[in-house]
């Protein structure tokens, strides 16, 4: 169907929005810690967040690390037409393991916060088997 955009690509677009999020949860949780004052200022002198604000700002640093992953990933299997049900579910693996690990980092639940980052990576490596 013409205009109907692939698995890969929608969840490749939903996992921006998730980095979104995350970016302003972090914003508003620091912004709760050290005050917009702080915020707004040049950060020279800005103190280590810890807590909420510390889980947030972690949680969307290491999104920002794994995101250029998928979408290089996600294009790749767009472009070269190679998208099947295993990149498919790649990629619902990625972006759901994402979304969970998000929750969970923020929550404060070290264990299970790695076991849903496998899960996204294991979403990666599937992916990356059916480009061979």
């Amino acid at each position: 169907m013409p205009g109907e955009m692939s698995t890969e690509l929608t969840l490749l677009i939903w996992s921006v929005v998730l980095c979104i999020a995350q970016m302003l949860i972090a914003v508003m949780a620091t912004q709760m810690q050290v005050g917009l004052p702080t915020l707004a200022g040049n950060r020279d002198d800005m103190p280590p967040l810890t807590g909420l604000a510390g889980r947030a700002t972690r949680a969307h640093r290491n999104m920002l690390e794994n995101l250029p992953l998928f979408a290089a990933l996600a294009l790749v299997t767009q472009i070269g037409m190679l998208g099947n049900d295993m990149t498919a579910l790649g990629a619902q693996l990625f972006f759901w393991g994402r979304a969970a690990y998000a929750v969970v980092y923020l929550i404060g639940l070290p264990w299970v916060r790695t076991g849903s980052w496998a899960i996204s990576m294991a979403g990666l490596v599937l992916i990356l088997t059916q480009l061979f």
